[in-house]
């Protein structure tokens, strides 16, 4: 096969306005943060790249790609903490930006615009390429107090984020905005990646299929190498029983919220999600398809406002 040296060569499946749909240019990385080039070496197309099965190669690029591209000079993880993929995670903001642009007229700049993340996690990963990619503010929820505390600690190391993102620990395991929303809150949007699974097994089963993907066969035992806690990776009935308590629960909050968003891993599970959004009377429901590589995900958005209601909201909002 023919190396592909050219930098500039388009991800065609990634957002337009993604920062991460050419190639990695390592060279302007290392500049941003010199440690990474401990773990930068030829691969067999005589291309720069890092070993993405070694943990702290990743963690180093994400550290480096942070920096480099959203000014971001501290940003640490606990260990065994989901280590985000910095390109798709970036996509899901760019394609919500495209989704508030249909009610504002435009993609709205600006802290005035808000959104909740809904299970924020360690990394902060949302609110930070939010902010720095549209100056949005942030309220970001988890139910771990670990995760609390890490992202505070991510949001409090720099000061581009500290007056933007609030963040608030979720002691209402069973709920998604109550607990977090008072009534006088009004956010933009939520978003949420959800834990996929509903077990233990069958996210250790998923990251079997992934190494496979990525390497051909295993070796050893299995583990999460891309890390992951309980409430980061499975939950009881998996993303279908989670996806539902969300839907039920925003009806609660319809007046305070333009769009609602989660992420959907699976296929299978838009049917059902259509028929209770349909029974909620969501006014609108929207399935935005993304793609990274060979893989395609989705996020499904609705809304309880009508089309006039949403053009009053940002009217009064921005």
């Amino acid at each position: 096969m023919k190396p592909e040296n050219d930098l500039s060569k388009i991800k065609s499946r990634l957002h337009p306005r993604n920062k991460h749909n050419t190639r990695y240019d390592f060279s302007k990385l290392i500049k941003s943060l010199p440690e990474l080039s401990q773990y930068v070496s030829k691969n067999k197309y005589g291309d720069n790249s890092v070993d993405f099965f070694n943990p702290d190669a990743v963690l180093t690029l994400n550290k480096a790609l942070l920096k480099h591209h959203y000014d971001i000079n501290f940003w640490e993880i606990p260990k065994h903490y989901l280590c985000p993929p910095i390109p798709g995670r970036s996509d899901y903001i760019h394609y919500i930006s495209d989704l508030l642009a249909e009610s504002f007229s435009e993609i709205p700049k600006g802290s005035n615009i808000k959104g909740l993340d809904i299970g924020v996690g360690a990394n902060c990963i949302y609110p930070i390429i939010g902010h720095q990619e549209y100056g949005w503010s942030f309220i970001a929820s988890d139910v771990s107090e670990n995760a609390i505390k890490s992202a505070k600690q991510i949001v409090n190391q720099n000061s581009n984020l500290s007056s933007y993102i609030e963040l608030k620990l979720q002691k209402q395991r069973k709920s998604f905005f109550k607990g977090i929303l008072s009534e006088d809150d009004k956010i933009d949007f939520s978003i949420c990646n959800p834990p996929f699974h509903a077990s233990k097994e069958e996210a250790e089963k998923a990251n079997l299929r992934k190494l496979k993907n990525l390497k051909g066969k295993t070796k050893g035992k299995t583990k999460l190498n891309f890390g992951g806690q309980h409430n980061e990776l499975w939950t009881k009935g998996g993303e279908a029983r989670f996806i539902k308590d969300m839907i039920f629960e925003s009806r609660n909050f319809s007046k305070q919220c333009l769009w609602f968003t989660t992420l959907v891993s699976k296929e299978a599970t838009l049917k059902p999600t259509y028929k209770i959004l349909e029974n909620v009377e969501a006014t609108v429901i929207k399935t935005i398809e993304m793609g990274q590589g060979q893989k395609t995900s989705r996020f499904i958005a609705w809304t309880f406002l009508t089309e006039h209601e949403q053009k009053q909201w940002a009217k009064n909002r921005w």
